[in-house]
């Protein structure tokens, strides 16, 4: 397998390039040597040639997922998923034979997708408040960078709905922003809206009972995931660049998966969280989403505190038993994502899944505890505001005892112990950041709520170790985008983004 895809990959640089010599030599010197794009079959290798000196390049684009098949002896059939800079997407399929000289392509079939055509009609259960609030002062990294927030952040002059009426008719004008939303704008971001959130973030769903489900453009009839639901469907929607949103429990990364964007939750207590509504403070980050990972890293740097020690991520880890957390379609996709990374990795076993639910099971006591210590009275005094779902999360909550409690924060501190040896400086520990593709919109409760404690076991990880995580769109079941999570050592979120960043370096087909 090695040296197949050593060989897929230098073709691969062959085509960056355009080095039409190295070209040659890749493909299968034979006079049945075919080509295939569109409807345009290419026999033999000199007609391949003559096209590939005629056409002068091709566009650029990234190799997002590499599967293998073999299917024969000294035959193998290599398919990469790509993307191009416009959001288009391909197929390249090759049939590679080992030969005397080593593997060569004996065919080969490139095929494109039309991106999809922009929906440019606002969604209601989006914007609570449309904008802009904000007008960019042009000058800084982020000058110009149309930006949603949630509807937790502290927006002066407006009030924090956090995802419900009630909750919204009671609350007071903000005087100032929050810390994040001025160090953005102070960096130079456009202050588009407040974007929708599910009921106090307590969900995973996107689903909010009282403003409505927002449009998932990138998986049409099915969920953005939440709690940063809002945010998440502006920027997949084109109606904001970056999303100011919150993750406690993956309430950035689930929506990230779902949506087909990039996104950060930092370590905890990185970044700061004054003038945000808390949900589980022990847990609670501010963190960002975002369309591209170059902007996703520029929008942190305003974020992260200066002092942070840097350290690149030169290795990565796989864990198969955490890896099959996730559904089967997600598994395979995971693999040929892998395969399309370009540092070494090492498949390894942590020994995490055996503790995962005694940590998974001490993470959800303790969110619950801390949700129901801050929002209990409110809860007890509006009876009914909430939807049965949420109510019943902050009830577990009221039902915890500090016994309970205790236990639990003793178990957390002992599995931030075994997770910190997993994920040292300069190693990133990969993972389906969902256990699928989002569920349909019109899905019966008991299987979303099936679907987020699944899911939950991949994203508390993170959360209650107070670790980094970032999530890119490099999944694919069928139509549907899934997100790859990478998880890094406490502290290291600036490596974590521009591994991220760096590791969608375009190809050229």
């Amino acid at each position: 397998m090695d040296d197949l895809l050593a060989a897929f990959w230098a073709y691969e640089r062959a085509l960056a390039a355009n080095d039409l010599a190295e070209l040659d030599h890749w493909f299968l010197d034979a006079p049945d040597t075919l080509r295939a794009e569109g409807d345009n079959v290419l026999v033999g290798h000199a007609a391949i040639a003559d096209f590939r000196r005629g056409r002068g390049g091709a566009p650029t684009r990234v190799v997002e997922r590499v599967h293998v098949v073999r299917p024969a002896p000294r035959v193998a059939v290599v398919t990469a998923e790509t993307r191009r800079q416009d959001g288009t997407r391909g197929l390249q399929t090759q049939v590679w034979q080992h030969t005397e000289a080593g593997w060569r392509i004996a065919a080969a079939h490139v095929s494109a997708v039309a991106a999809p055509v922009p929906d440019d009609r606002p969604d209601p259960a989006v914007w609570r408040v449309a904008g802009p609030l904000a007008q960019s002062s042009g000058r800084g990294a982020l000058a110009h960078v149309r930006t949603a927030v949630k509807d937790l952040f502290a927006v002066a002059g407006q009030r924090v709905g956090a995802g419900n009426p009630v909750w919204l008719r009671g609350a007071r004008t903000e005087e100032e922003h929050a810390d994040a939303v001025r160090r953005l704008l102070d960096a130079g971001a456009e202050l588009t809206g407040i974007a929708q959130t599910d009921e106090l973030a307590f969900s995973l769903a996107g689903t909010n009972t009282h403003y409505g489900t927002p449009a998932n453009p990138a998986a049409p009839g099915r969920i953005t995931g939440g709690s940063s639901s809002g945010p998440a469907a502006a920027v997949a929607h084109g109606w904001a660049d970056l999303g100011l949103a919150t993750d406690t429990a993956g309430s950035i990364r689930v929506p990230a998966s779902y949506c087909g964007l990039y996104g950060w939750r930092p370590t905890h207590g990185a970044t700061p969280t004054g003038g945000l509504l808390a949900l589980a403070p022990s847990f609670d980050t501010a963190g960002l989403l975002a369309g591209d990972p170059g902007l996703l890293r520029t929008a942190a740097e305003a974020l992260l505190p200066a002092t942070e020690t840097f350290v690149p991520v030169t290795g990565l880890v796989v864990d198969a038993e955490l890896v099959e957390l996730a559904e089967p379609e997600v598994r395979a996709s995971f693999e040929a994502a892998c395969r399309a990374l370009h540092l070494p990795l090492a498949r390894v076993s942590t020994g995490v899944a055996e503790h995962l639910d005694d940590w998974f099971a001490a993470f959800r006591t303790a969110q619950a505890a801390e949700a129901w210590q801050q929002h209990g009275a409110w809860i007890t005094a509006h009876p009914g505001a909430l939807a049965p779902d949420v109510a019943a999360r902050f009830d577990h909550g009221r039902r915890v005892s500090a016994a309970q409690l205790a236990q639990a924060e003793q178990v957390l501190s002992d599995a931030r112990k075994v997770l910190d040896a997993v994920v040292s400086p300069g190693t990133a520990l990969l993972l389906p950041a969902t256990s699928g593709p989002a569920p349909r919109a019109d899905a019966p409760p008991e299987e979303v709520e099936a679907v987020r404690a699944a899911t939950l076991r991949l994203t508390c990880l993170a959360s209650l170790a107070g670790l980094p995580a970032v999530v890119a769109p490099l999944l694919r079941v069928r139509s549907l985008p899934v997100g790859l999570c990478a998880l890094g050592a406490r502290g290291t979120d600036r490596a974590l983004l521009d591994f991220t960043a760096e590791s969608r370096s375009p190809a050229h087909a």
